[in-house]
């Protein structure tokens, strides 16, 4: 759900929302007239500006209160939210709508991700949390049927956006009153009997990474801010989560400049959805079975992006052209780059409040990475197949001398490229990192009993001399 009530503005757009809400401004004043969709790129961007905002006050709320009345009470008013959208009536008014929707959905992201975190063992992670977030896949496919369906509407007192917001925010509230019996920790959970409480208690000590703890310390924020792991997962999030900027609010609006209508513009969302679903659940598979392979995945799922990105930009947009559109299609593969950026940045450090940190840091870079990509989006480069995009998915820091006729095209497509290459690098650092901490460790002699007085005590990756993390020399 949290994917889909934000992919579908694109689908939105091609039912008339642009048009009812302004969104798109035709100048015709030059010849041939252009079309300024900035608006639009900017709604898709404020929802993330709304959760830049509600960072800090939903992260504390959630450190605070009980796991389950928090999530509850928020993702019931995220889904009120969510149905006034059939209401608003101006691009003005979206863009309110836009900022609080993402204000109140900004707790769900790390929520998910600290209740992985502090229920499953390192080791359980990756495929855990490839779960939920293969669900962004599930739902490109599952919301492109049920926009397919509202697609077939022809009367009725609403528009056909208005009736798909409605939908996404009913499924929103049946999420948010199951979100309310989940339990704040393995040591209170509700379905498990008292014995089996304490067995999935102490299954964690050998990690040390800890249970969830309510109390906020300044300390493990300090040490968070000064850990070079955390700016790194900080710089491969906000990399790699530039496409889905992109791709979510303009992704059907991207395939119908291919030639293909409306309706098959939401179809060709399948693929797409397909393959994000099947690599996020393979690499967490992968992950949970093979040690020291979460980084070389990642890296190896970046490459189809690159490629994407280049087959969309170089090839020829012809009458329903199947290059672009293969490029597009495998462009999927950066939810299983995601997917694994979750997964170490998570599974690598300890203490409630520094994982709470690390998951903020992890949301931080995922709205940096989707408000930067609607905005390398212009309208009036589509005869010039949108060079500002797929340049800067690609490489930002490339710009050396081009032609005056061409430079615009061609630095602007090594911009694109310039993004996952960044992912790469990053990628290539943390790995070094992880493995001179572990180095350092499995010098020191493990005192298994005192290991397990620390394990409960909430203490950091740092303070517990030897807790290992997941990437461990070979």
């Amino acid at each position: 759900m949290v994917y889909y009530d934000k992919a579908i503005l694109g689908s939105a757009a091609l039912f008339g929302m642009t048009h009812d809400l302004h969104l798109s401004v035709v100048n015709t004043t030059i010849t041939p007239p252009t079309t300024d969709t900035s608006r639009l790129s900017w709604a898709t961007s404020m929802f993330y500006f709304g959760m830049l905002a509600g960072l800090y006050p939903m992260t504390f709320a959630l450190q605070r209160c009980n796991l389950g009345r928090i999530l509850g009470g928020v993702v019931v008013v995220w889904a009120t939210v969510c149905m006034l959208t059939a209401a608003v009536t101006t691009y003005h008014g979206l863009y309110v709508q836009r900022f609080f929707l993402g204000f109140v959905e900004s707790i769900i992201p790390t929520g998910f991700m600290c209740i992985i975190a502090g229920y499953y063992t390192q080791e359980e992670q990756a495929l855990r949390q490839s779960w939920w977030l293969s669900s962004t896949g599930l739902f490109t496919i599952v919301g492109g049927a049920l926009n397919y369906g509202f697609a077939q509407i022809t009367a009725g007192a609403l528009k056909r956006w208005q009736y798909i917001y409605l939908l996404a925010g009913c499924l929103t509230l049946l999420f948010g009153l199951w979100c309310f019996v989940i339990p704040n920790s393995p040591a209170s959970a509700w379905f498990l009997t008292p014995a089996e409480r304490i067995v999935a208690v102490e299954r964690l000590r050998k990690g040390q990474t800890g249970v969830r703890c309510q109390q906020i310390k300044p300390s493990q924020l300090k040490e968070a801010f000064l850990d070079s792991k955390v700016w790194l997962v900080f710089v491969l999030m906000a990399s790699a989560y530039t496409v889905n900027g992109a791709v979510s609010g303009f992704g059907p609006l991207i395939v119908s400049t291919f030639g293909w209508s409306t309706l098959a513009s939401i179809l060709w969302q399948f693929p797409l959805g397909g393959i994000s679903l099947i690599t996020i659940l393979l690499c967490g598979y992968l992950s949970s079975r093979i040690p020291n392979i979460r980084l070389i995945l990642l890296v190896v799922h970046c490459l189809p992006v690159i490629a994407g990105c280049t087959m969309i930009w170089k090839a020829k947009w012809t009458f329903h052209a199947a290059t672009p559109v293969a490029g597009y299609s495998i462009i999927g593969t950066f939810g299983a780059v995601v997917s694994q950026t979750i997964v170490v940045g998570m599974s690598n450090v300890a203490g409630a409040t520094k994982k709470s940190a690390m998951a903020a840091a992890i949301f931080v870079a995922y709205c940096v990475g989707n408000i930067v990509g609607p905005q390398l989006i212009r309208s009036q480069e589509k005869v010039d197949h949108y060079p500002r995009l797929w340049t800067g998915l690609i490489i930002w820091c490339v710009s050396w001398p081009c032609q005056p006729a061409t430079r615009e095209r061609v630095c602007v497509s090594y911009a694109n490229q310039d993004s996952y290459c960044i992912t790469i690098a990053a990628a290539i650092a943390l790995h070094i990192v992880l493995l001179g901490e572990n180095k350092k460790r499995d010098g020191l002699v493990v005192n298994e009993e005192e290991r397990d007085r620390l394990a409960f005590m909430d203490l950091t990756d740092k303070e517990v001399s030897n807790l290992h993390t997941s990437v461990k020399p070979d």
